[in-house]
């Protein structure tokens, strides 16, 4: 018997009980067979990660996914921590680092920023893509493949159909993972790291 695709989601939300649309599409999340939310912010509030046990269960996943508002143009703070501590050099990426590889890796967030905010003539004066390569970078240098975000933009001004038809597809694209148009369309993993040197690690990691 084929074992089904393992789904890890990684929850980042510093005031979860504030929140409008993301509680609602983590609960959702949860009820879906062979899914994973994993909340960072109830398990390690004092922002300390066991590393071994966090990577023992991304290594069991098939999809990673990162699912979390955008502050300052970025994850949450433990989020940040997390990816720090958890995708080590030798583990992650670079020699000997290819746990990662051939694992789907999966933007969703929300912004509080509506989708005009993020034109050239918005306040944000760059399209939200302008904000994806850390994310990509990532998924890049350590051999995952990018999948196109789910993202709902105006999280606290749009109404409850829209949040609702937002929180559906959600679950939707969870359930049927990994029959998605586009991974049955391209069957190509990314490239693995695996040629990467000692030089080649995240440019904020210590030399």
């Amino acid at each position: 018997m084929t074992k089904p695709p393992q789904i890890l989601i990684l929850y980042a939300h510093p005031t979860p009980h504030h929140s409008r649309a993301n509680r609602r599409m983590a609960d959702a999340a949860a009820k879906v067979p062979n899914v994973h939310v994993h909340d960072l912010y109830e398990l390690y509030p004092d922002f300390h990660i066991p590393v071994r046990r966090e990577q023992a269960l991304v290594a069991q996943a098939d999809l990673i996914v990162f699912q979390h508002p955008i502050q300052w143009y970025s994850m949450p703070a433990l989020l940040k921590q997390w990816v720090d501590s958890v995708f080590t050099p030798g583990w992650a990426y670079g020699p000997g680092g290819d746990a990662l590889h051939g694992k789907d890796f999966w933007l969703v967030a929300t912004t509080g920023g509506s989708a005009r905010s993020y034109q050239t003539e918005g306040h944000n004066l760059l399209p939200f893509s302008a904000f994806l390569p850390p994310y990509q970078q990532t998924a890049q240098l350590c051999g995952m493949r990018w999948l196109p975000p789910h993202l709902l933009f105006g999280a606290h001004q749009v109404n409850q159909k829209t949040l609702a038809a937002h929180i559906e597809a959600y679950r939707k694209r969870l359930a049927n993972y990994p029959n998605w148009p586009e991974l049955m369309a391209s069957t190509t993993p990314t490239p693995p790291a695996s040629s990467a040197s000692v030089t080649d690690q995240p440019a904020d990691q210590p030399g």
